[in-house]
């Protein structure tokens, strides 16, 4: 199993399990398996919708805390920088803003052993979510959805005018987090497919890794989780839009850890160090970029007068001729 040392939950203590992953890797689908498993879900749910017909089983408060803690610094659900995971990315007065906002929504959790929360945003900001749980009374347990790339690209291109080379990128940058934040705590990983293929193996592979007793709705949960909420299918070769083996290595990865077999942290220790120089790399240079281009003195017009002075300072002689 992949639960990190130490187990969830106390004689006193209820449990908050994230439920991590990309979006549109079947979050929705195992939070309210989850749910169905006698975990409580926070009120003021998003319901449902033509992208997501059943529901998205997540809380519209912590999707607004969230998007507002990314929106102040500079980032946003949709953002593929690392920018807030660098190390002066929030001064203490900002992170003691940002943990309160989250206390504030944890205080109105339902009481119950277990709270299931869900919202691919977290994703960003999970160390500090971890910490305001922790802060609320809770102890901390992780979920983390596995699904291929081509498979989620394919669903939010139906849902959101999003290039793939970005969905892509975000698909990198929340499985490589959720992973790499996730190694102190309680976890497992489930793979879409399966728990569409199997979903009692997979809610005991969930009870065993995580040691909480899950007490399925059996027919409730064969009556949710049939088999066209798995609406796109990829069996082709891996797609590298980036010109390396990133989404070949995370994928085969984490599908190792969500089969229980052997597999590698470093491996994705490398990919996140590569995709996050290489991020940095290009936002740089178009952040340059876009300075450049808003500068006046650049502008066509301009260089033609400054050009022509030039010359005439020159005398139009030599090069200048």
């Amino acid at each position: 199993m992949t639960a990190a040392a130490g187990q969830p939950g106390s004689a006193h203590r209820p449990v908050v399990l994230f439920v991590l992953g990309m979006a549109r890797s079947g979050t929705s689908a195992l939070t309210r398996v989850l749910s169905l498993c006698g975990g409580a879900l926070p009120t003021g749910l998003v319901g449902a919708m033509e992208a997501n017909p059943r529901g998205f089983f997540e809380s519209r408060k912590a999707t607004y805390v969230s998007e507002s803690i990314l929106r102040r610094n500079g980032s946003a659900g949709y953002d593929p920088s690392l920018r807030l995971q660098e190390e002066v990315a929030l001064d203490a007065k900002e992170k003691a803003a940002c943990l309160a906002d989250m206390g504030a929504f944890l205080a109105t959790l339902p009481t119950a052993p277990l709270v299931v929360i869900k919202d691919h945003r977290i994703n960003a900001l999970i160390p500090m979510w971890f910490e305001a749980a922790r802060a609320a009374g809770f102890d901390v347990a992780t979920v983390n959805a596995v699904r291929h790339p081509q498979e989620v690209i394919a669903s939010v291109a139906k849902n959101a005018p999003a290039a793939p080379e970005l969905t892509d990128s975000l698909w990198l940058k929340y499985n490589l987090l959720a992973e790499r934040n996730t190694r102190t705590v309680p976890r497992v990983f489930v793979e879409y497919p399966n728990l569409l293929d199997d979903w009692r193996r997979e809610v005991k592979r969930i009870s065993a890794a995580l040691a909480i007793d899950l007490d399925a709705d059996e027919g409730a949960i064969d009556e949710f989780l049939t088999p066209d909420l798995r609406r796109q299918r990829y069996d082709g070769p891996m797609v590298e839009p980036f010109g390396t083996d990133w989404n070949s290595t995370v994928y085969e990865t984490l599908c190792a850890a969500a089969r229980d077999e052997p597999w590698d942290e470093s491996v994705l220790d490398r990919v996140f160090e590569a995709y996050r120089a290489s991020e940095y790399a290009f936002r740089t240079a178009s952040g340059n970029f876009r300075h450049n281009f808003s500068n006046p003195l650049l502008r066509p017009s301009v260089l033609r007068v400054v050009g022509e002075v030039l010359a005439i300072a020159n005398r139009r002689k030599g090069t200048w001729a």
